[in-house]
């Protein structure tokens, strides 16, 4: 999108505001709204702001860093009285470089890695959440209904996942489809495949619009792996696949999985680094209360087909579909930093693919 397409929009939209989104190391959406007329000001100078105060980003004598919008990821934010945009931001260092501590910028470095090759790394999401009664501003521990996978009679949230993938479609976020989870009020939102930092800026986005019409409905909407002992957790499964052009270059045609040299090596790459990885994958205490067996969560470092146990997946394709050959990383959750988790991954499959690793035989 051009500078002179968003100024059009701003003026046919009457926008007044402008927020400036951007993520702190834990992945939490961070912001700083300015009148429209500064726009032109951010756009060439940057909106200065306290470094020091954001978590993970410096120390108190390291404060002052500025933000620059993304034109690519304007959009006009569709609620409030107060006609508002936004962009998601880089953050910059004083010397006029990508600060290092910004998890944007920590993706798109690992994402040079790939492109330096012509390469260019795709990703899909499968975002899960709950959704809890509201008594005032008390959150109860209650699922919104009581019904299961893929159910439609007492789904009564169907209405609602509705608005929220409107929502999303309103931010030019792509969505592959919504369906009721296994846990009681427990939902999923497939976030189409894109490019790796576009998803991650959809996967930000998407948990702010996620919360914000679940809260116009009197609900609560959680990301929280385990919030329910003994039920269903959250996951954020990934969909990977790395691209030259037009060709999927994880893709065999030939090959018994379907897939290519290279995706075997980039397999075997994120299984060596697993452990060390996990901390971006799953970043919490409560991450590892959803990893136990008996919920098709992964509890060992394994690959396989039809093993949903399994830590990465190779899912089925429609006939002679080998664009869409992939693999599944199924240990993230949406408490994860997305910039983080994409970068970490990727480096890790990389890893594997610059060293010719072998991944161990399928389970």
């Amino acid at each position: 999108m051009t500078i002179d397409n968003i100024f059009r929009r701003i003026e046919k939209e009457k926008i007044r505001f402008i927020d400036l989104w951007f993520s702190d190391i834990l992945g939490s959406v961070k912001n700083e709204t300015i009148p429209v007329r500064n726009l032109k000001k951010a756009l060439k100078e940057g909106i200065w702001f306290d470094g020091s105060s954001v978590e993970g980003f410096g120390r108190i004598f390291e404060s002052d860093m500025y933000l620059k919008p993304d034109l690519q990821t304007f959009a006009v934010i569709p609620w409030g009285e107060e006609r508002t945009a936004r962009f998601i931001c880089d953050v910059y260092a004083p010397d006029h470089k990508p600060a290092p501590v910004d998890p944007r910028a920590v993706l798109k470095n690992n994402l040079n890695l790939i492109k330096a090759k012509g390469m260019e790394y795709y990703v899909g999401a499968e975002l899960e959440f709950y959704l809890f009664c509201r008594d005032g501003d008390k959150v109860l521990t209650l699922p919104h209904d009581r019904v299961g996978y893929f159910d439609l009679g007492g789904d009564l949230a169907l209405r609602i996942r509705k608005q929220m993938c409107d929502r999303l479609e309103a931010f030019g976020i792509d969505i592959e489809a919504g369906h009721h989870e296994v846990g009681r009020g427990q939902h999923e939102i497939d976030l189409l495949y894109t490019t790796a930092l576009k998803l991650a800026d959809n996967v930000l986005t998407a948990r702010m619009v996620i919360k914000k019409v679940a809260e116009e409905n009197n609900l609560y909407a959680t990301f929280m792996p385990k919030p329910i002992f003994g039920a269903a957790g959250n996951g954020m499964h990934i969909h990977q696949s790395i691209f030259k052009g037009k060709k999927n270059q994880f893709s065999n045609p030939q090959d018994s999985y379907g897939l290519s040299k290279l995706a075997y090596n980039y397999l075997a790459g994120v299984l060596k680094y697993m452990k060390g990885i996990s901390a971006l994958t799953s970043p919490l205490v409560n991450s590892y209360k959803r990893l136990v067996s008996g919920f098709e969560a992964p509890v060992y470092i394994c690959w396989g087909r039809m093993n949903r146990s399994a830590l990465v997946r190779v899912p089925r394709i429609s006939k002679n579909n080998f664009d869409s050959v992939r693999i599944e990383l199924r240990s993230c959750d949406p408490s994860a930093n997305p910039y983080l988790l994409f970068a970490s991954v990727l480096r890790a499959g990389l890893e594997g693919i610059k060293n010719n690793l072998k991944p161990p035989k399928p389970v």
